[in-house]
């Protein structure tokens, strides 16, 4: 890793202010380590002497030491006020990167650019802050100590200049490791961050398909990985620190025997002794420091370094198979005087609404918003229960149950679902057609891709059945989404073990005619002999439907009628 990124420099006006007050700053502290070690060898041996004018040094030293603390605090909050500044330039442009018409919203998903922008950047204090003024220390005090210790025993020096390059030797030896297990600690903290929120935005979907625990089993399999590479990488950290405090002690060590030595047979005298035995400590330590900071900085390096990344970073249509027949024993659903009431709401929902789904045929429920045909979905989704009322599903053997006396997951089994607003995750095409059937091969995943009018947009795509669509589908348009939410309908009625009942929100609402006509086409081929609930504001779908319901503030204003067969 360079010592200093030179795509900061250039990125933010902040880091350069921030290395001339930092070297300043340096070149100052540095002064005032020297006087101190003079003065305070001059007092020890001044007393030890007798000599005059021990009261005025030891006045210095306090003046020395209370401006050393004066200038340390004054740095520490220049720098930290500086790195406030480079986050935020640093997240104003990757704001501005990701929102821009040039974006790509399939190669950074939202969950890695909010851990990125956060927690990734929110580590760049200890670098910018506590990094930076470390290393310009490490470069002017150890020079400026060998140079007064030359000129005051020479032999000294050579022992300190020999034992001083050992530091940043076994540094660069561990920061290199230490630099691939932080890079792979950070991507799996990209990817358990973007996965998390992938997730979380479509829990109704993975609820309604059934892979909500293995999703969270993905989740913490990830989480895992992080925790251990976070770990390895702390382990690392702690032994080169002890590694770098024992090559200091030793050094250290070594020029106070010496200097002890020939202090003891009178070749050296006491305040040229004790002026370098004060002063060696101080060419070790800062690069002692520079070797710790490194390791606290090293998460916001890198992730400083992805967002320079993210910155940088700008046929004719096949056959269409025959849907395959639906099962003989197509469930009835009867609603009995329901009603739901929404927390939080006085008005209800769903009123003494009574509705025979009859197996087999196909029934539109229309209505304006607020009428109570989402509602009516979410019941029969499960997503919830009617507070009075009952509704009652004919099981396999024929005899009636609750269905609240279902389990969810069984009943979910015997549903394929197109929302109004499919949801789409980061993975391939196939994997998300394959959603509600992990099982199936990959000639049924294109069997339901045709059967949806989806194969020849598929084919299409850069990758095929193997593009990855990025967050919430963002490659496809809303027609193509659609088609996508359509074949997962197919692949789910072609798996199941048993009678499917199809529920659709709105197909081709917001759609373009082409791409309405397209749904439209798999909608019908989806129905062909199943029981069936479309929900739709208008009775433009009546000509697939057996049977008519319209609903108003919760109610049916009429029986359901039937109207005339496809």
């Amino acid at each position: 890793m360079k010592p200093l990124d030179p795509r900061l420099v250039r990125t933010t006006r902040s880091v350069r202010v921030h290395l001339v007050v930092t070297v300043a700053c340096g070149l100052a502290l540095t002064g005032l380590i020297l006087a101190q070690a003079w003065l305070v060898a001059r007092v020890i041996s001044g007393a030890a002497t007798g000599a005059a004018g021990i009261a005025a040094a030891v006045t210095a030293v306090g003046v020395v030491v209370l401006s050393r603390t004066a200038l340390a605090h004054g740095a520490e909050t220049a720098a930290l006020r500086s790195a406030a500044r480079v986050k935020s330039d640093l997240r104003r442009q990757l704001v501005a990167h990701a929102t821009g018409p040039a974006a790509d919203p399939v190669r950074t998903d939202a969950g890695e650019l909010a851990t990125l922008a956060t927690r990734g950047l929110d580590a760049l204090d200890d670098y910018v802050a506590r990094y930076l003024p470390q290393l310009v220390l490490a470069v002017l005090v150890p020079v400026a100590v060998l140079v007064v210790v030359a000129r005051a025993d020479w032999i000294s020096a050579l022992v300190i200049a020999l034992t001083l390059p050992l530091i940043p030797v076994f540094m660069a030896l561990v920061g290199w490791h230490t630099q691939d297990r932080t890079r792979k600690q950070w991507r799996l903290l990209e990817r358990l961050g973007g996965h998390f929120l992938d997730v979380v935005e479509g829990l109704p979907t993975l609820a309604l398909f059934r892979r909500a625990k293995a999703e969270a089993a993905l989740i913490r399999r990830v989480t895992d990985d992080h925790r251990r590479a976070t770990m390895g990488t702390l382990r690392i950290a702690f032994l080169s620190a002890f590694v770098l405090e024992l090559l200091s002690t030793v050094a250290v060590a070594l020029v106070a025997v010496e200097i002890g030595l020939r202090l003891l047979y009178g070749r050296l005298d006491l305040e040229t002794a004790l002026l370098v035995l004060i002063l060696a400590p101080e060419a070790y330590l800062p690069l002692r420091e520079v070797g710790a900071r490194f390791h606290a900085s090293m998460e916001g390096v890198v992730a400083a370094e992805r967002v320079f990344a993210v910155l940088d970073g700008p046929g004719g249509p096949a056959p269409v198979p025959a849907a395959p027949a639906a099962p003989a024993a197509a469930p009835e659903i009867r609603l009995r005087g329901v009603g739901l009431t929404h927390p939080g709401r006085e008005v209800p929902a769903l009123h003494d609404l009574d509705l025979v789904l009859r197996p087999g045929t196909t029934t539109l429920v229309t209505g304006r918003s607020g009428a109570g045909k989402t509602s009516l979905l979410g019941l029969l989704l499960r997503f919830g229960d009617p507070d009075r009322g009952t509704i009652t599903v004919t099981g396999r053997d024929g005899t009636p149950v609750r269905l609240t006396d279902v389990p969810a997951d069984d009943w979910r089994r015997r549903l394929a679902w197109v929302p109004q607003r499919p949801y789409l995750f980061d993975a391939s095409v196939a994997d998300n057609i394959r959603l509600g059937a992990p099982d199936a091969t990959d000639a049924q995943v294109e069997t339901a891709a045709r059967l949806a009018e989806a194969h020849a947009m598929i084919t299409a795509l850069p990758g095929g059945y193997a593009t990855r669509l990025g967050e919430r589908g963002t490659r496809l348009s809303a027609g193509q989404r659609q088609r996508i939410a359509l074949a997962r309908a197919f692949l789910r009625t072609a798996t199941a073990d048993g009678d499917v009942v199809v529920l659709l929100d709105e197909p081709t609402a917001h759609l373009d005619p082409e791409n309405a006509a397209l749904v439209r086409a798999g909608v019908a081929r989806l129905l062909e002999g199943r029981t069936g609930v479309i929900v739709a504001h208008d009775a433009g779908w009546s000509d697939l439907a057996d049977e008519l319901v319209h609903l108003e503030a919760g109610r049916a204003l009429t029986e359901a009628r039937e109207v005339a067969h496809r």
